[in-house]
């Protein structure tokens, strides 16, 4: 995922210690997010009513108002139907993480957690809440030069059989379904690698890198700070 198009995704951090609040907001400010920060349950609510954010990382023991709460008073208001919250707390009881998903949570981190760790399961929950496009899904399609025989698990390009290990097959597959669709860095990979799983920021780019080595440079343009889509050469 790109720093362009983290740009996009706003995250509202709340946490009663400092010195957590400025390590996560450093790490997601360089990573590219935009962040917002609160030390209880209270300025939280008054916060994420002025900034909206997409998600909202939630300690559960604050003074004020605590987590579980607070996210029960957000989930009563429609205009946070779509923000994702996320419990990052040192309590792994499961009680803790019972009355936290009780509450409306989507998910429940638990301190210490090392930064980047941390980024790329925030990245999996954004992904969770991105639209699925829908593609075509015929056993066997065809477009310019590249047939995808999904029954068979068979590349054929311009009359010569391809292989590609499944996961290079699904991403061309999914390229090629969508006739044409640019598809972002999130739903390459909630439907190539699925929502739940954790990759590296340059997962897709080294995919891609390998798919236009095995099929040919033209076939997969890279639109800039978007995605990528398949296109018919001449």
């Amino acid at each position: 995922m790109s720093k362009e198009e983290d740009k996009k995704y706003k995250l509202l951090l709340v946490d009663d210690e400092e010195d957590i609040l400025t390590l996560l907001k450093y790490n997601l400010d360089k990573d590219g997010f935009i962040t917002e920060t609160a030390t209880n349950g209270l300025e939280a609510i008054e916060k994420a009513h002025i900034f909206q954010p997409d998600l909202i990382v939630l300690d559960v023991m604050m003074p004020e108002m605590d987590g579980i709460e607070a996210c029960s008073e957000l989930r009563k208001l429609s205009k946070f139907d779509n923000t994702m919250i996320c419990f990052l707390t040192a309590r792994g009881e499961d009680y803790s993480q019972i009355a936290g998903y009780d509450s409306g949570a989507d998910d429940y981190i638990t301190k210490p957690i090392k930064p980047r760790v941390l980024i790329s399961k925030i990245r999996a929950m954004l992904r969770r809440n991105q639209p699925i496009i829908e593609i075509n899904k015929k056993e066997v399609i065809t477009q310019g030069g590249i047939e995808i025989d999904r029954e068979r698990y068979l590349v054929t390009v311009e009359g010569k059989e391809i292989n590609l290990p499944k996961k290079e097959f699904e991403l061309l597959s999914l390229l090629v379904s969508g006739q044409g669709t640019v598809f972002t860095r999130e739903t390459i990979l909630d439907q190539v690698w699925g929502s739940d799983i954790v990759v590296g920021d340059r997962t897709i780019d080294v995919h891609i890198r390998k798919l236009r080595e095995k099929i040919g440079e033209n076939y997969i343009k890279t639109i800039k700070g978007v995605g990528y889509k398949f296109v018919i050469t001449d």
